[in-house]
């Protein structure tokens, strides 16, 4: 992280509330809302989702400082990322599939609220039958299965081969409790909400509870934080993104040419998902992969993309108690 914690009349000096449509609903919102803000080394994002206490979104603004008030060298110019499937119906996911061009690995919602286990063997067997044989697929649960729910969602799901299922359990015990149970299975257990929202983000490493641990830099406090992460879990990483505009994907880009495992795509694709962004050249997929490099933001979609005049007094007021309880550590 940057050295001095900015002042806040400096931090917000060139700051914007966008509100940008996204294309299909996805973790039940249709629309996304994140503060862009302008550092001396240029454009960075607070976005903590908004149901996200004060303390929480603390790390995410330190991430938002680290990357825009810390000069960050790009280790390669582009990294491979996953097409991402939200819970949609079968015959959705072809078209879906055509905004990721080049992409061969698939990150399947499951376990979406209203759907049941047949709606999610039915959704990835289609990614599938899509992709190829080939392609590697991921399933993520955002912790929403209990140990047996999990247990017989996987059974169902491991003729697929899956690649992983990110966070099928909400706690550490019960990860690693269904790691015990489907040993055999021959599905890997990744750690995503059990790493970004966790007091210790190692702690599900050291209790043998993953086998992938999936990190993303705003939720980790940046990119500097979350490469100290990465090096002492001992365990292969994936970067992913928050459902980020194009600055904050421009972030994760970063971390991971410096420090994901290699063999693994990113979830970094996720520009795909709106239907506008903060910049005129966005972070989308081309050949399966996206640069790595911070965006030039444009003015004009900041203007048509502004959040409302509430929603963005209430983002401002955000980032001031947030800065506060910064200063206040």
């Amino acid at each position: 992280m940057a050295d001095v914690l900015p002042d806040l009349a400096e931090l917000t000096a060139d700051a914007h509330v966008v509100a940008l449509p996204m294309r299909v609903r996805f973790r039940g919102i249709t629309t996304r809302e994140a503060l862009v803000l302008r550092g001396p080394s240029g454009w960075t994002e607070f976005s903590p989702f908004v149901e996200y206490d004060d303390t929480e979104a603390a790390a995410w603004l330190r991430g938002s400082i680290d990357f825009g008030w810390t000069t960050h060298e790009a280790a390669a110019d582009s990294v491979p990322v996953n097409a991402t499937v939200p819970a949609i119906a079968p015959d959705q996911v072809a078209a879906l599939l055509t905004r990721y061009p080049g992409c061969t690995t698939a990150k399947v919602k499951v376990a979406e609220p209203g759907t049941t286990v047949d709606d999610d063997v039915a959704r990835v067997a289609e990614v599938r039958r899509v992709m190829g044989p080939t392609a590697a697929v991921r399933v993520d649960a955002n912790g929403l299965w209990s140990v047996d729910q999990a247990t017989e969602a996987l059974e169902r799901l491991a003729p697929f081969d899956l690649q992983y299922a990110e966070q099928p359990c909400r706690t550490v015990p019960e990860l690693a409790a269904l790691r015990a149970r489907i040993d055999g299975l021959g599905v890997r257990i990744a750690a995503d909400e059990s790493v970004r929202k966790a007091a210790d983000p190692l702690a599900v490493a050291r209790a043998g509870a993953a086998d992938v641990l999936v990190v993303k830099a705003q939720p980790l406090g940046g990119i500097t934080a979350a490469r100290t992460v990465i090096a002492e879990a001992g365990l292969p990483c994936v970067v992913s993104s928050a459902l980020d505009t194009s600055v904050g994907l421009g972030m994760g880009a970063f971390l991971a040419a410096a420090a994901m495992s290699p063999g693994y795509a990113a979830g970094l694709g996720t520009a795909a998902m709106f239907a506008s962004d903060v910049t005129a050249d966005p972070l989308l997929p081309v050949a399966g992969r996206v640069p790595v490099r911070r965006v030039a933001v444009s003015a004009d979609l900041l203007d048509r993309n502004a959040a409302s005049p509430e929603r963005t007094a209430w983002w401002l007021a955000r980032v001031a108690r947030v800065h506060a309880v910064l200063a206040a550590a």
